[in-house]
């Protein structure tokens, strides 16, 4: 394992054969090791069995130990190639007259939010209007208290339109010609 982490580039390849190899050899020989040892006489065999699951276990971590570095080999190589590849790409302006097409739902929704800000304008104007003309009444009504009769006369009128602006605004369903 200390010659796969000097190698160069070139032999890193060469140097993990036989790392494999040798660690596929070392298997096969503890599959015979593991036959041997059940021909142990009885007080010796539990012994010899666990040395070698010792041996397994320590071969199972070279091989642990031999991914991990084939596995950071080939994510560094590709990191460099990405890193080269990035390098060597020439980048240029985005075009001066770049357009992003709108579907017609897209646009089906802005007319959509138009419409519905439009109509919350309306309402709001209407609400204006009769909070002004609340404003006139009450201003009417104390002027006629006090004699004023022609104030009177218009409040009548003024009331009657009133109260068709209140039924235009809380019944939309209403259209007018």
């Amino acid at each position: 394992m200390g010659r796969l982490e000097t190698a160069d580039k070139q032999s890193v390849h060469i140097v993990e054969n036989e790392i494999q190899a040798s660690i596929d050899q070392i298997f096969s020989r503890l599959e015979r090791l593991e036959i041997l040892s059940s021909k142990e006489p009885p007080n010796k065999r539990q012994n010899a069995r666990l040395r070698v699951d010792q041996l397994k276990y320590d071969v199972q971590h070279l091989q642990t130990a031999l991914r991990n570095f084939q596995h950071r080999r080939h994510a560094r190589e590709q990191q460099e190639r990405q890193r080269e590849e990035l390098l060597s790409r020439t980048f240029t302006t985005n075009d001066s007259d770049t357009t992003i097409p709108m579907d017609e739902s897209l646009q089906f929704n802005s007319s959509l939010q138009k419409v519905h800000n439009g109509m919350d304008d309306l309402i709001l104007d209407g609400h204006n209007i009769l909070d002004g003309l609340r404003t006139q009444r009450l201003t009417l009504k104390v002027g006629s208290l006090l004699g004023d009769r022609e104030k009177a006369s218009c409040f009548s009128l003024i009331q009657q339109f009133s109260n068709c602006v209140y039924i235009l605004i809380t019944c939309p369903q209403i259209v007018i010609f």
